[in-house]
């Protein structure tokens, strides 16, 4: 059977509120009282319940993290700064793998209601009208991490992702491109579709180049995705001479479809992508791309929901972190 707190006071010849104040770092013990607690909790090997101290406290120290892939390397940024601040606050994740999957997304949200997390981190695609209802009706501080409530009613933290295209795309312009395609996510998604998609339609009209549809390609964030977008690309009698791709990870899908087409990359193709993940250092050439700072947005997301958690002064609910672009050899420039 487990050890109980009454265990440890039998043991140690005191009463069991003289254990919970040792237990709970409580300086109003007497050093002699609590050695002898502390060897006690030794012997019987004793651990405090955190779900009974949770329910007694009415807090967990526990925080729900929902994200879209933990496999990926770009989602792996973001958590592992999300779990540095929480260990500096002294909180636990419970990590969550949504797929980008409406129903899993709100079957997570309720689970980690129902284990009585403190707060939710939330990433993830479109936030519906569903989603918007369970966040508000929340016990429990949610905030968003590299994803936009359209409303900006629910505390996020992301970057400008069309003023980040505007961008990338108006360097491309500069270097005398006029035929630019773009591989996009999907124009659903808010952030890797729709703003990406905003921000190269409003590079181009303020460069006065007529939009091409056919220089657009969708896919759906993979590597694989970026090979199929490329060889469309490349079928079309007219070709861009830059590509920009809204992830990494199509964008290394792009350089490897012209490369197995027999095409030097920056030569016959400069390639931007976006996220500088550890990717765009591993491919050949190395890619040129927008930088997210995903740890960033991973460990001020959770400062943010600290403060919330912890009732402190939140001057902006709305954080936007600043972007930039790193030039490496897929570019010419």
């Amino acid at each position: 059977m487990n050890t109980t707190i009454y265990d440890v006071a039998r043991e140690a010849g005191v009463s069991m509120a003289t254990v919970s104040r040792v237990v709970n770092g409580n300086p109003n013990v007497k050093p002699a009282t609590r050695k002898k607690v502390l060897e006690a909790i030794e012997r019987l090997g004793y651990r405090p319940n955190a779900v009974a101290r949770g329910l007694a406290s009415k807090k967990t120290t526990t925080v729900g993290v929902i994200i879209p892939d933990i496999s990926s390397i770009f989602f792996a940024e973001l958590a592992r700064g999300i779990e540095d601040i929480a260990t500096m606050y002294k909180y636990n994740i419970i990590l969550c793998n949504s797929d980008q999957n409406k129903d899993k997304e709100i079957h997570l949200i309720n689970t980690l209601l129902e284990k009585q997390v403190d707060g939710i981190v939330f990433m993830g695609g479109q936030i519906t009208e569903e989603h918007a209802e369970q966040f508000k009706r929340s016990p429990v501080p949610v905030v968003l991490a590299a994803t936009l409530d359209t409303n900006k009613e629910i505390p996020s933290v992301n970057i400008d992702y069309k003023q980040a295209v505007y961008d990338a795309i108006t360097h491309l312009i500069e270097q005398g491109h006029t035929q630019i395609g773009m591989v996009s996510g999907t124009l659903d998604d808010p952030v890797n579709g729709y703003q990406k998609f905003a921000g190269y339609r409003a590079a181009l009209e303020d460069a006065k180049i007529a939009f091409n549809e056919d220089l657009i390609a969708i896919g759906d964030y993979t590597y694989d995705s970026g090979i199929e977008a490329m060889e469309s690309l490349l079928n079309l009698e007219q070709k861009p001479t830059a590509i920009f791709a809204s992830t990494d990870e199509m964008a290394l899908g792009v350089i490897h479809g012209a490369q197995d087409r027999g095409y030097n990359i920056p030569q016959d193709f400069e390639i931007l992508g976006f996220d500088n993940t550890r990717l765009a250092t591993m491919v050949r050439p190395t890619l040129s791309t927008v930088v997210q700072p995903m740890y960033d947005i991973g460990a001020v997301s959770m400062r943010l929901l600290t403060k919330y958690m912890n009732k402190e002064e939140v001057n902006d609910h709305i954080v936007v972190l600043p972007h930039r672009i790193e030039f490496r050899d897929s570019t010419k420039s």
